[in-house]
């Protein structure tokens, strides 16, 4: 992650979305000037998360294609999905 400082610009770019960006420029260009911190605050928060999430599928993507372990502690739920599946498809053939 950048040591940058957050600016308008940098939510807007790490939002990743023209519909995002469009509307945190429209809550941003119309909050109050006693909400416009907060404004921005919230929406650091969201392009904070959105770049997080952005650096862990890199990190992802780039120990599949080494053949690694993925890094991350995951869960094995295949027998769960097959259960609920099998579940499902024995509802809908009643």
């Amino acid at each position: 992650m950048s040591d940058q400082p957050w600016t308008i610009e940098r939510i807007s770019e790490a939002l990743s979305s023209p519909d995002l960006t469009t509307r945190f420029l429209g809550e941003i260009n119309r909050a109050p000037a006693a909400d416009l911190l907060s404004t921005f605050a919230k929406w650091q928060a969201i392009a904070e998360s959105i770049s997080a999430g952005v650096e862990r599928a890199r990190e992802i993507v780039a120990a599949q294609l080494a053949g690694e372990t993925v890094p991350g502690e995951w869960e094995d739920v295949t027998d769960q999905v097959r259960s609920k599946a099998t579940e499902l498809r024995s509802r809908s053939a009643a």
